[in-house]
């Protein structure tokens, strides 16, 4: 019998690290089209964004060990997941906008999915329900 010692309510934030902010601003805020929201005067620049009761933070940090190097969309790879509305709407959104993206409508886990990698490589999965019919 396991005894919890930490008891989790909620996923809080995510924190994924960027080289250049402006472009990764452009990407979370306006491709994505997330909320920025006010973040503290920390010594380092960032970003941060509303994720329905959470929050995405970015984080610039030129010596970081978490940036990949590639943009190569690799959904084994670390990522975070974000629920969408529409499977469909969300993958002629990403064409229009240029953005790589590998799609799997009829995935094993339930969902509809979608992978793709922010401009540092960073992968994200865009998930949706699957509408019944």
């Amino acid at each position: 019998r396991r005894i919890a010692v930490i008891r989790t309510a909620t996923l809080h934030q995510v924190a994924v690290v960027v080289s250049d902010l402006e472009r990764a601003k452009d990407f979370y805020g306006r491709i994505l089209g997330l909320e920025e929201i006010p973040r503290p005067a920390f010594s380092f620049a960032g970003a941060w964004y509303r994720l329905g009761d959470g929050q995405l933070h970015l984080i610039v940090h030129p010596g970081a060990k978490a940036v990949r190097g590639t943009t190569q969309i690799d959904g084994m790879d670390a990522h975070f997941a974000l629920r969408v509305d529409s499977y469909e709407a969300t993958m002629a959104h990403l064409e229009r906008e240029g953005v790589k993206a590998v799609g799997n409508p009829h995935s094993i886990t339930g969902w509809a999915q979608i992978f793709c990698c922010d401009p540092d490589g960073n992968v994200i999965e865009l998930n949706a329900e699957v509408k019944p019919g």
